[in-house]
């Protein structure tokens, strides 16, 4: 691809967020409101650099993709042990189904409140709930990746005495792959969301709390900072880490279509 071609769809993106802020900033005189309710783009300017310069953006940054990232890991191991599992096994099938059916129901802001109670504020409440949020789309992704595989492909490995080990690995985890990646792209998004929400009810640092904790203070401009930087975060980790994994994968193996690659 030319590197006209290249850089013209980034640079008509950087055009519309440079227009974004101009017509923010001029509705700013136009709406009359004070800082607090309608800050202009300078003031969440000035905020940002007062973040960086007392150090609090940069920890509450770490913190936040700290937990995130632990929270990712631990519910896609799960998800893909569980979904393979169940997959493949009719006994564990019919004895976890129904509680995996019903736990999938609840949404993890009903379990906060609980999660709270039984590890209080902090680390581990936000850990088990960025899991729970992982856990299931990584799961059920898993499972229907394994229960499509084509079974000539399994009984082809069995003929040439292929172990069950062999056939898990050679066959079915490589032809459930695609499923997986997007149960872990599913997750991914849902874990971020759930992320800001549980830093800002059981955190005392990370971009959600600051985003809580500036519209407490009347600090309006901290808190759109905040959103700003949970936007940017998002799209750099779609960019320079799920869309490697793609690329690495099932991009690879031709397993999209050219439509799903320009989306």
């Amino acid at each position: 691809m030319p590197w006209s071609r290249r850089l013209a769809r980034p640079a008509k993106g950087a055009a519309g967020i440079l227009l974004f802020l101009a017509a923010w900033q001029i509705s700013v005189p136009l709406v009359g409101l004070e800082p607090y309710f309608y800050p202009a783009p300078i003031d969440v300017w000035f905020a940002f650099v007062d973040l960086m310069r007392k150090g609090i953006l940069p920890v509450y940054t770490i913190d936040s993709l700290s937990r995130y990232s632990a929270g990712v890991g631990i519910g896609i191991a799960a998800g893909v042990f569980f979904g393979v599992l169940i997959g493949l096994n009719a006994f564990a099938s019919r004895l976890l189904s129904p509680t995996i059916n019903f736990l999938f129901a609840i949404v993890e802001v009903a379990w906060i409140p609980i999660f709270v109670i039984w590890w209080g504020y902090g680390y581990k409440t936000i850990l088990i709930a960025l899991t729970y949020v992982v856990f299931f789309p990584v799961l059920y992704n898993t499972l229907i990746g394994v229960r499509t595989v084509p079974q000539p492909l399994i009984n082809a490995v069995r003929a040439l005495g292929g172990t069950r080990i062999q056939v898990l690995t050679h066959v079915i985890l490589p032809a459930a792959l695609p499923g997986i990646i997007t149960g872990l792209r599913v997750g991914a998004g849902f874990a971020f969301r759930g992320l800001i929400f549980a830093e800002i009810v059981a955190a005392k640092t990370g971009l959600g709390y600051l985003i809580f904790e500036g519209a407490q203070s009347h600090q309006t401009a901290r808190t759109i900072v905040g959103m700003i930087s949970v936007g940017v975060i998002w799209l750099l980790i779609d960019q320079f880490y799920l869309k490697p994994i793609e690329r690495a994968t099932i991009e690879r193996w031709g397993l999209v279509t050219d439509a799903e690659q320009r989306a």
